[in-house]
């Protein structure tokens, strides 16, 4: 299937239409359909309202219900799969200010228990430093202060005993010079300080041995249900479960290269000395 950005908008409307013309070609009603799927008649409605985008499970369960078969179910499950496929591109998310974009983020951290997250190419807003928070949107034109406030505040969901995180960072992420010596030092610093959280597990992928696999973007997993993926001028946004497993099983090969505890802490304060020198 072509990957097509402005149909991702537009799927789960043409979804919820097709859904519910075929109920309606089958004479059912949402209740009888609901009882079927084992699903609750709002949940039926909201979906062919176009309200709430159903997951592959969902759609398989329609159409068996309602016996449809041939190409059809084929291509109403590839609209499932593209309605449950979100792309935010950073000029919109700039365009709205990304003090909204921070606000969006902390109330899906709100809502996840899980995280698990792989950071090939930087350090995330969670473990920075606010010089790092700073010099990672130096290229935002507008105001930064409420974007970085709301950054560190987001810091807090950290020590919520409710939730568990896992950081799997590259060595590169990790080096990256984004700041001066002395400053990626302090950042170096920060690192090893959240790794002691209780519900924070923080590794480090060594460019060192032999590592099978190569990785391609920066992705977090929250709890089963959805994963972000970074890209250079934007976010997908995947919803699928076959997606999100995926991910899942990714992450977990990963993080068998990670080094962990004081192993991590270890690099971490060599790294962190070098750039120590580097500054003097």
């Amino acid at each position: 299937m072509t990957f097509e950005p402005e149909r991702l908008g537009r799927s789960r409307s043409d979804l919820a239409e097709a859904l519910r013309s075929l109920r309606r070609r089958a004479r059912k009603t949402q209740t009888w359909l609901a009882r079927r799927c084992n699903m609750s008649q709002t949940k039926v409605s909201n979906i062919e309202s176009g309200k709430l985008a159903p997951d592959i499970v969902d759609v398989e369960l329609i159409l068996k219900a309602l016996e449809v078969e041939g190409p059809e179910v084929s291509k109403l499950l590839g609209l499932a799969r593209t309605a449950n496929t979100e792309w935010q591109d950073h000029w919109s998310s700039r365009r709205r200010g990304l003090d909204k974009k921070q606000n969006e983020l902390a109330r899906l951290e709100g809502a996840t228990t899980e995280f698990r997250f792989f950071l090939l190419s930087a350090i995330t807003g969670l473990l920075a430093t606010p010089e790092y928070v700073r010099a990672s949107i130096a290229d935002v034109a507008s105001d930064q202060s409420k974007t970085i406030a709301k950054k560190l505040e987001r810091q807090t969901v950290l020590y919520d005993p409710s939730k568990t995180f896992t950081f799997l960072l590259t060595e590169q992420a990790v080096r990256w010079p984004l700041l001066p010596p002395l400053a990626m030092a302090m950042q170096l610093d920060r690192l090893a300080s959240v790794s002691r959280i209780p519900g924070v597990r923080l590794g480090v992928i060594p460019l060192a041995g032999h590592i099978r696999e190569m990785p391609l973007n920066t992705f977090t997993v929250y709890d089963r249900r959805l994963v972000t993926v970074e890209t250079g001028t934007g976010a997908l946004i995947l919803r699928d479960h076959r997606d999100v497993h995926a991910y899942r099983e990714a992450f977990d090969r990963y993080e068998q290269c990670a080094e962990f505890g004081d192993s991590c802490r270890e690099l971490l304060a060599q790294w962190s000395m070098i750039f120590t020198r580097k500054g003097k």
